[in-house]
């Protein structure tokens, strides 16, 4: 079965998918090049109290009808979950399983006798041009990119290098795609005797700048990077500029600290924004502020790894906020993109017990809602994001499940579903 929710393209750099479902559309006008339609009608009834997101991050469910366009063939084809699965012989996650996520990605759970799904679950289409997070969290929330951010296999070009450098009165070192861990440890010498940030980026749309902590402050840091941000307007809309810094010495090696910061494009107007405006601030937890550029989130510490995360989760849950949307990060950041099946299949299992804590903290008028935001498949030869579909799990202590709905094109019937389930405008219900 396919299921679409409609979609509406407007030109500029984006659109939104959702509005064809009985949502009326608004035009909120340009936001620099890009302008998208969003929904606006609310209606009185409120189906949950609150709705608890979860976004698995790089946990794809197999290879997009257009995943060649992005390099994703043959050998690097990602179907993240179901690869990993195959190549560590399955794994512990009865809640995954039973949640229906595991199913939405094609896994064969039967091999390891998990549960069967008792929950609503499909799999959804990627609607947006790219694979990277920043992406893949717009789409989830109403944007639609018609062209993706742009890319440097190559290094930046002096067009925007020459007044990043000019500003903070500075040259770079580096300036190429590269491993974040591998580039300090090749020039983390040199960096510490000249003083020199170390830039880099990768296969996604990201300006990455790594300085020791006792070398650069980390302050000057955040406002080195604040520069670029100010700077790389289009056509060199960057995604992310991302502050990385490190520790250590020559001798020892160089280490990445926990004080990442990231500083993302401003998006347009989107479902966070008309939630936030209904409800009040939505409560999130790891890079999901940074990502909508903190508007419509309450100011939260930032948490940095999927053990913060699940401690900032039951916290939050103790707490009165409606609409929790977290990101953990793990399976992509420290397992997808470093290639370790392994790592990746444990960290799933950690999960899974988080999981079991979450469900056990929700009410009968809560919603839950797992997904993922792109592919980051550990057994391709590529180390980069894969272009997949993305596996979408719904559950309700308090109300009955659908079961499989197939098919659904657009990341946004994530965000279309919580909006509904709080109150923005329900013509067609989930549940």
């Amino acid at each position: 079965m396919r299921r679409r929710v409609g979609a509406a393209g407007i030109g500029g750099g984006c659109r939104v998918v959702g509005a064809g479902s009985g949502l009326r559309e608004k035009a909120f006008g340009p936001a620099g090049s890009q302008q998208i339609r969003g929904v606006v009608e609310y209606h009185p009834f409120v189906a949950f109290e609150r709705v608890v997101l979860i976004v698995l991050d790089g946990c794809g469910a197999g290879p997009a009808p257009d995943a060649a366009e992005y390099g994703d063939s043959g050998e690097n084809e990602g179907d993240t979950l179901r690869n990993t699965w195959e190549a560590v012989g399955g794994f512990d996650t009865p809640l995954l399983a039973e949640l229906g996520f595991l199913s939405a990605a094609r896994v064969p759970i039967e091999q390891r006798n998990l549960p069967k799904p008792a929950a609503t679950y499909a799999r959804l289409k990627p609607l947006s041009k790219g694979k990277d997070s920043v992406t893949g969290h717009w789409e989830m929330m109403g944007i639609v990119l018609n062209r993706p951010f742009p890319t440097y296999p190559q290094g930046f070009p002096p067009e925007v290098i020459e007044p990043f450098e000019a500003a903070i009165g500075r040259k770079v070192l580096g300036n190429r795609p590269a491993s974040g861990t591998v580039i300090i440890q090749e020039l983390g010498e040199e960096h510490m005797r000249s003083g020199r940030p170390i830039l880099y980026t990768s296969a996604d749309s990201v300006f990455q700048l790594a300085c020791h902590e006792e070398v650069v402050p980390v302050e000057t840091l955040y406002e080195w990077c604040r520069i670029a941000r100010e700077l790389l307007v289009e056509p060199h809309n960057v995604a992310r500029v991302i502050a990385r810094p490190f520790v250590g010495d020559p001798n020892r090696g160089f280490t990445r600290t926990d004080r990442r910061k990231d500083f993302p494009l401003s998006p347009p107007h989107n479902l966070v924004d008309e939630i936030s405006e209904l409800i009040g601030p939505v409560h999130g937890i790891g890079v999901v502020p940074e990502i909508f550029a903190g508007r419509g989130f309450l100011e939260r510490p930032r948490t940095q790894n999927n053990e913060e995360h699940e401690r900032a989760l039951l916290e939050a849950l103790t707490r009165g906020d409606r609409f929790l949307f977290a990101n953990f990060e793990d399976f992509d950041m420290r397992y997808g993109h470093r290639n370790d099946p392994e790592g990746f299949a444990a960290a799933l299992e950690r999960f899974d017990r988080t999981l079991a804590k979450v469900l056990g903290r929700l009410r009968p008028e809560d919603l839950l809602l797992l997904t993922a935001d792109h592919g980051n498949d550990p057994t391709t030869p590529s180390t980069d994001h894969s272009r997949e579909y993305a596996p979408f799990s719904a559950f309700s202590p308090g109300s009955p499940a659908r079961g499989d709905l197939g098919e659904v094109e657009g990341f946004s019937f994530v965000g279309v579903t919580a909006g509904r389930a709080l109150g923005l405008d329900r013509k067609e219900e989930l549940f």
